[in-house]
């Protein structure tokens, strides 16, 4: 008996332990201040590479380096070396420019803030930043963010296309964007035939996520030929052109076949220009792959004092006089840019263009306000249940209710633990699982309870009762519980959204009840050798 006793003891302390190991990084999460919080989550969101940059970026002040960037864009490095703010720097601060300048626009932006950041400072925030992969997340009605439904309009795939494969790949496309974009956990998957499910928590700027997202990114560089625009606008195109605007409304005369199109493109990066003597605005750079530097070049060479227009999605970006011929296989796209602008065209283009065009059937935004107010909400219901779920125990079972809300209580520890452990989300009807949860696992102990009440009203012994008890109550519980587990996974299987979140925590906390519920509360019943009473 004793040895059995032990190997419970030990099975429960284990189990603790574990889901326990896992619940710890939230709690010290929670335990930061918000501030702090926000913080640590900007600088998880640099990418490791550019945030190993910054030990070597350190020496200049925010002041100097912007100072320092003027000349280093404007001035050739002839007249660069004789400045004299250039010649009263050490050889140190010298490299430190250079190494700052050759980095692209939007990662000096990224790293500006942090450069007075001190190197423990930044270390502490690394170390803070490891608990973001181990905490338990909040869903998307919790934290805030954006639901979209997009329908892939696979009616203009090209003739012999395969529609299924064409929605594979448009999915694989906007994860890459959005994966760009810096979102943290988003849900990215397909529905029915030709449907995309995204799902982008803590989202702050929905516009932009919808033109990042359904964009279709069709890049083509094409010629111009003004000449006969005129006529063109009177009805008189001629074949094989068309007509398209820039953004401001101008109108071009394009010929239809591109000369090179965004499939030869290799990469794609935020810049600046170094045209007209000043701080120049901002671009978007292209770099292509060997065949398409080819056409480039030949592009370029035979049209030498013709304009060349870069078109994104049928509008002009820019339509730039060709000088000479352009060999290296490099090209700017100009327009005005912000620098949000630059960057989102930047992950549209390195991402690839879609199959075909998507649209947005379906839009939900939950502010972060809603979804602060929910989780009030969601702690204010679940302290109450557990209040008045206690209450009762301890009021009808008087001891033993006392045990049964031990139980209770490694239930919820085990149950927030396991869906830490297993990358779980929690959601407004997560919480209303955990919430019959709390239910559920006094529901057993309920069962178990009066099942020794009979034994004792058949005048058998305390411990005879309580072994009868629970050996009688077990199968009636454990087919509760199993019943309940397959709603679980039928509502898992062929729910969305807010159901599979309801359904994995009914589920987990099911299978933790029975748990708690049959060996924790019957360890602490055989703790004790001899009964002379029993209060139940």
């Amino acid at each position: 008996m004793r040895k059995k006793l032990r190997w419970q003891a030990t099975l429960i302390v284990v189990s603790l332990g574990i889901f326990l190991y896992f619940l710890i990084p939230t709690i010290r999460w929670l335990s930061i201040s918000p501030s702090e919080r926000e913080k640590i989550s900007s600088w998880n969101a640099i990418s490791k590479a550019v945030r190993e940059r910054l030990p070597h970026l350190t020496t200049l002040s925010k002041e100097k380096i912007k100072e320092l960037e003027q000349i280093w864009v404007t001035l050739p490095e002839a007249e660069r070396k004789n400045s004299q703010i250039w010649n009263s720097l050490s050889e140190e601060e010298k490299k430190e420019i250079a190494l700052w300048c050759e980095l692209p626009l939007e990662e000096r932006e990224m790293l500006r803030r942090w450069t007075d950041v001190s190197s423990e400072e930044r270390a502490k925030l690394e170390k803070k930043g490891e608990l973001l992969n181990k905490i338990l997340k909040l869903g998307l009605d919790l934290q805030g963010g954006m639901h979209l439904v997009l329908e892939v309009d696979t009616a203009k795939l090209p003739p012999g296309s395969d529609p299924s494969d064409a929605v594979d790949r448009a999915l694989e496309i906007i994860r890459n964007r959005i994966d760009k974009f810096g979102v943290s956990e988003p849900v990215i998957q397909r529905h029915g035939k030709d449907k995309i499910v995204v799902q982008l928590p803590g989202l702050k700027d929905p516009h932009r996520a919808k033109n990042l997202i359904g964009s279709t990114a069709l890049l083509e560089f094409r010629l111009v030929d003004n000449e006969r625009l005129e006529a063109a606008e009177e009805g008189k195109v001629p074949k094989g052109y068309e007509i398209l605007e820039d953004e401001e409304g101008k109108k071009f005369l394009l010929k239809k076949d591109p000369e090179l199109t965004g499939d030869s493109l290799v990469n794609a990066w935020v810049d600046t220009s170094q045209a007209g003597g000043i701080m120049a605005e901002t671009v978007v750079s292209l770099e292509f792959n060997k065949e398409g530097a080819r056409k480039f070049a030949r592009v370029t060479g035979a049209h030498v004092g013709e304009q060349l227009a870069i078109v994104l999605d049928r509008k002009v970006r820019s339509a730039p006089v060709i000088r000479s011929r352009i060999d290296g296989g490099r090209a700017q796209i100009e327009g005005n840019f912000s620098l949000e602008e630059a960057r989102d065209l930047k992950i549209i283009l390195r991402a690839g263009s879609l199959p075909a065009p998507v649209k947005i059937i379906e839009e939900r935004t939950v502010g972060p306000s809603l979804g602060q107010d929910s989780i009030r909400k969601g702690i204010i219901a679940s302290i109450a249940g557990f209040v008045l779920v206690v209450l009762f125990m301890i009021i009808y079972y008087r001891i033993s209710g006392v045990i049964a809300n031990v139980a209770l209580v490694g239930c919820l520890i085990m149950l927030l633990g396991g869906l830490a452990g297993f990358k779980g989300t929690l959601t407004l009807p997560g919480i209303a699982g955990i919430i019959l949860t709390m239910g559920m696992a006094v529901d057993s102990n309920i069962i178990i309870f009066e099942r020794i009440r009979e034994e004792l009203r058949a005048n058998r012994t305390i411990k005879a009762a309580i072994d009868v008890g629970y050996k009688k109550a077990f199968w009636t519980v454990f087919d509760s519980h199993i019943t309940t587990l397959i709603t679980g996974l039928i509502l898992f299987t062929f729910g969305t959204g807010p159901i599979k979140g309801f359904a994995i925590t009914l589920s987990l906390g099911v299978s933790i009840s029975l748990f708690t519920a049959v060996v924790i509360t019957r360890l602490i019943f055989d703790l004790r050798k001899e009964y002379q009473t029993l209060s139940i």
